[in-house]
């Protein structure tokens, strides 16, 4: 006996004993569900399913529900649409859990920290070095100069000190590097010209090439490479090492042309006729002054550290040098003074130490290395008297906090005094040189649409030239999103959007060590492993790089620390593909979340409540698939939980079944190994 109804207007045909939800996937029509398993009875708990009866105003869980002639169900209304989401948005505000690990969320390329440290730390260098390259192509340069955005949230703060991150990146590209070649597919034929070859522009033709597209790099420069190789100093980053990444990306099919300026000898209008489209990433070159009389007798940061690499780190003595400035740039050009044999080197800076935004191991390397810091300070007026320069600063004093959140400086009267030096470098900040006829923003940036690369049709930036002066691992992060959008654009290919659902349980300062050390078995209670240092007097007088890599031993240990706290079922994860798919929010409903909670007393198995939607699909598939009843929804309301009878944890041969385990659409029931 057939049924005809109608699915949102359309009339279908609907066999008895099928339900509404089986008679729309017949159709073509998708209803998402989490407490549905065909090898057990309806559940209908998650009513994620929800279709309306448009004759009643009834609404229906459509794993269940059965059609009946002549009855209009509408599927993908609004209302409908909008029921489900308030039914996905209720089990994401109890949902206690981490879909992604904090490490990978805070990396600006969100490069699968956890999958890449785990490979390392098993030795399986190859496959680390993959994973790292699908975000970050330029490993041997970020392993070694990254800021760590992933290891100042990393949860091992929590007891000590994070796991040494960055220096799986560097160790894999040290030893896979040489051997190493992506899958490239064939070209389609697209060309896209890229106007500057440091971080971002690289980042791009490497993208477009994994797309099948074509490109020629632009640059200005004799080299490729932008701040990576003339910002950054040899004893960060060796040009030889650097050298060796950019010809990775000759040996893909990437071509370079050099002394290319854009505005000068490099026309826009041309590019765009003779390319299907154009990536601008030409940096942030252009320095900041100190806004003081006499400026103009400072070198700028950028030019001293581009100087330095354009003599092959054999400049001449600076002399007595005061470096104003607090960031990493300030940082270079103080470090790089005292390797050029200056005696005395000095910072100035306008704030306190705890202001200053350079990284605390860089702060920390410099006065190793014998540069004094002169906090509180800020120049008034620079000037030149028996060929010696003249500094005149004013002490401050902190005020109130500024629109970045630190202490504004203010100074204080009276307080002038006068500082002598040979070399006076200006390390304020750096901003883009727009070419013109390209939309800048309030702060002189390139302007682009909401997706952050797109400036007009088949014309995108990226990198510092749109963000402002930022770090590499930005740069690069920046790079890729503009060579999607092109490929998407030029190939006639949606963008594969990334789910934008990403529950945490909270950030580390906010947990206890108890709450997550259950997350891994054996974990490692070890200090963190130290990075050796070539000798302070090598440090101080040559521009050999200042650290040497960790050992594979080393690596070992430290993977052993990693809590590995993302979810094992991220990718597979029925709540959170329905719920990226459908707009939900993590905070739509806010209120107290259940206490995340473990059942760990298995030897193979870990029950994660903080996870687990009360589907009640395990507690089905263990009584009519597995014929047992080991569980049941125990206690009422808000602190309803599954569990085992009498709290007895699961029974040994458990190990041997695993159907729970892979039945459970949220993660919530796994195995405990992930190694």
């Amino acid at each position: 006996m057939s049924i005809e109804f109608f699915l949102d207007g359309k009339l279908v045909t609907a066999q008895a004993g099928q339900t509404i939800m089986q008679v729309a996937k017949a159709n073509g029509i998708e209803i998402p569900g989490l407490c549905g398993e065909k090898r057990i009875s309806k559940t209908t708990s998650c009513f994620v399913c929800v279709v309306k009866d448009k004759k009643t105003g009834k609404f229906l869980p459509s794993c269940s529900a059965m059609p009946a002639n002549g009855q209009e169900i509408e599927v993908t209304t609004e209302e409908v649409l909008e029921m489900r989401r308030t039914a996905l948005n209720l089990l994401l505000s109890e949902h206690n859990g981490d879909c992604e690990a904090p490490c990978t969320i805070a990396c600006p390329a969100h490069a699968a920290v956890e999958e890449y440290v785990r490979a390392a730390g098993n030795g399986n260098f190859a496959e680390a070095l993959k994973i790292i390259k699908e975000r970050i192509p330029m490993p041997i340069t970020v392993g070694r100069v990254c800021p760590r955005f992933c290891e100042k949230q990393c949860r091992r703060n929590i007891d000590g000190e994070p796991v040494a991150i960055n220096e799986f990146k560097r160790v894999a590209a040290d030893k896979c590097f040489d051997s190493y070649m992506e899958e490239l597919p064939e070209l389609t034929g697209k060309k896209v010209a890229i106007v500057g070859g440091g971080p971002a522009g690289l980042s791009a033709a490497y993208y477009l090439r994994l797309s099948g597209i074509s490109s020629v790099i632009f640059e200005q420069m004799p080299f490729a490479g932008g701040m990576t190789r003339y910002g950054i100093p040899e004893y960060r980053l060796p040009k030889a090492l650097l050298n060796k990444e950019i010809e990775h990306f000759v040996k893909m099919g990437i071509e370079f042309s050099y002394g290319k300026t854009l505005g000068k000898n490099l026309s826009l209008t041309e590019l765009q006729s003779n390319f299907d489209a154009v990536i601008i990433a030409i940096g942030c070159w252009q320095a900041s002054g100190m806004r003081c009389e006499g400026e103009e007798l400072a070198i700028s940061g950028i030019d001293f550290l581009r100087n330095v690499v354009e003599n092959n780190c054999v400049a001449p003595n600076p002399g007595k040098v005061l470096v104003v400035g607090g960031g990493n740039t300030a940082m270079d050009c103080l470090r790089t003074s005292v390797r050029l044999g200056s005696p005395d080197v000095t910072c100035i800076y306008r704030r306190s130490e705890a202001e200053m935004p350079a990284e605390k191991i860089e702060i920390h390397e410099a006065k190793e290395e014998g540069i004094h810091f002169q906090f509180l300070t800020a120049p008034v007026k620079l000037e030149k008297r028996n060929g010696k320069l003249i500094l005149t600063c004013q002490k401050m004093v902190l005020g109130e906090p500024d629109a970045s959140g630190r202490r504004k400086p203010v100074p204080e009267i009276g307080s002038d005094f006068e500082i002598e030096a040979d070399t006076v470098i200006a390390a304020i900040g750096q901003k883009t040189a727009a070419p013109e006829g390209l939309p800048v923003d309030r702060y002189g940036s390139l302007a682009t649409a909401d997706d952050g690369v797109t400036v007009a049709e088949r014309l995108y930036a990226a990198g510092d030239c749109v963000s402002g002066a930022a770090t590499v691992v930005e740069a690069l992060a920046g790079g890729r999103q503009a060579a999607l959008v092109a490929a998407s654009d030029l190939l006639g290919i949606p963008m594969e959007k990334e789910n934008p659902i990403n529950v945490s349980r909270g950030k580390w300062q906010d947990l206890s060590k108890d709450e997550l050390v259950v997350l891994r078995d054996n974990l490692s209670s070890a200090s963190r492993e130290k990075l050796t240092f070539i000798p302070t007097q090598e440090r101080k007088t040559t521009f050999n790089e200042v650290t040497c890599s960790m050992t594979p031993e080393q690596l070992s240990s430290e993977s052993k620390r990693c809590i590995e706290c993302s979810c094992s079922d991220k990718a597979e994860c029925k709540l959170r593909k329905f719920a990226g798919e459908a707009g939900c929010k993590t905070d739509a409903y806010s209120g107290v979340r259940l206490t995340a909670s473990y059942d760990v007393r298995h030897p193979a198995i870990i029950q994660d409540r903080g996870k687990c939607i009360k589907c009640g699909i395990c507690v089905k598939i263990c009584k009519e698939v597995v014929n047992k009843s080991l569980l049941s929804l125990q206690k009422r309301g808000f602190a309803s939980c599954i569990g085992t009878a009498f709290d007895q944890g699961f029974p040994a041969d458990c190990k041997e079944c695993g159907e729970c385990i892979n039945a459970c659409p949220t993660g919530a029931l796994d195995w405990r190994k992930k190694r």
